[in-house]
């Protein structure tokens, strides 16, 4: 569960879940005081960490030498669609077949998942 606090503050906004502290907000071009990610941002930032996260506990398993893993997402939204776009590097000592495997593996993340797979939105808003 996350639980999301505004106050008066333009667009200050505490959440919390699982026992940490973060902070969304909007940057200043839009009224907010830039005191945390957008909204936005905090999916790109699921994606990249999932992807990160679900790649390192791969090649640990495997026990694969991989010094580390670089996740960069950037995002494009259309009237149409949002597009996501994912760049991982990766160092370590890997060879071709390995390397492709990672790719492989990286669509796996669970956020990857949500994000790519048809579902349906159900959003309830009691009070």
């Amino acid at each position: 569960m996350v639980t999301a606090l505004i106050g008066k503050d333009q667009y200050k906004t505490e959440l919390i879940t699982s026992g940490h502290y973060l902070v969304a907000d909007e940057p200043a071009e839009k009224k907010g005081t830039n005191l945390g990610p957008a909204p936005q941002e905090f999916l790109i930032i699921a994606l990249a960490s999932c992807t990160a996260i679900t790649l390192r506990m791969y090649a640990d398993r495997k026990k694969w030498p991989i010094d580390q893993i670089k996740v960069d997402v950037t995002s494009e939204t259309t009237k149409e669609k949002t597009i996501f776009k994912r760049e991982i590097s990766v160092e370590g000592t890997l060879d071709e077949s390995q390397r492709t495997r990672l790719l492989e593996i990286a669509n796996s993340c669970p956020v990857h998942k949500v994000l790519t797979k048809p579902h349906r939105n159900k959003i309830r808003v009691n009070g």
